[in-house]
């Protein structure tokens, strides 16, 4: 059987604007999917946002490769916790849950089978609460949220009319805009869009007038 591949060349840069998603069913009622890279068909190698409706669930299931995401809108819930707008959550492998949502419903921005075999935190992490850093340039604020081996996933808060150097990214970079609007010499990055730089990349990010919050992955894409 032929596997589903969305964007699986990780050696080209990808840019996924609101104005291109494409909502499709998930097999549960009431669950959508934005499917933005995928290597698999229902169990997958995926990076995906996933849209719940007010009072639908997901059934239960077992993350076989790890499952890493950040809540965008709504509550997320499972029979572990209720996980508001800002909730980053990792669950190694091995572990699993019963996606269930309130009145509310929620959206969520989510990473399956991506984990080293050997990264066994599992973590909830409230960043609307949680403390921020100076980051290395003025204007430039920072939450590190994961880190592992060379691979890191944080929040990044710029102030409008912020640059940053021109820099690289040696293992890859993914980018997924929560706020404002994120600028470099290859585009335009409003909202909701979702960036992947190849290994090796180069950029120099900068913001306008509305400055922007990212969040951020480096270090984690194949050879």
């Amino acid at each position: 059987m032929t596997q589903l591949r969305i964007h699986d060349d990780f050696t080209r840069h990808i840019i996924v604007t609101p104005d291109d998603y494409q909502w499709v069913p998930s097999p549960m009622p009431g669950v959508e999917r934005m499917m933005l890279d995928r290597i698999g068909d229902e169990v997958a190698r995926a990076t995906t946002i996933v849209r719940y409706r007010a009072n639908s669930e997901f059934s239960p299931h077992m993350h076989g490769g790890g499952e890493e995401f950040f809540v965008l809108e709504g509550v997320f819930s499972d029979e572990f916790g209720d996980y508001p707008v800002g909730t980053y959550v990792r669950n190694p492998i091995g572990t699993s849950h019963r996606p269930k949502v309130g009145p509310e419903g929620a959206t969520i921005f989510v990473k399956l089978h991506q984990f080293a075999a050997d990264d066994k935190i599992q973590k909830v992490i409230h960043t609307t609460s949680n403390t921020w850093r100076e980051g290395s340039v003025s204007g430039l604020r920072v939450q590190p949220l994961h880190e592992h081996k060379g691979e890191r996933t944080l929040l990044i808060d710029a102030s409008p009319n912020t640059q940053v150097d021109e820099h690289q990214h040696h293992g890859g970079e993914e980018i997924y805009v929560l706020n404002g609007t994120l600028y470099d010499e290859w585009g335009t990055y409003p909202k909701g869009t979702w960036i992947r730089y190849p290994r090796m990349s180069k950029h120099m990010p900068y913001t306008k007038a509305d400055g922007t919050t990212i969040l951020v992955k480096t270090g984690h894409l194949p050879a």
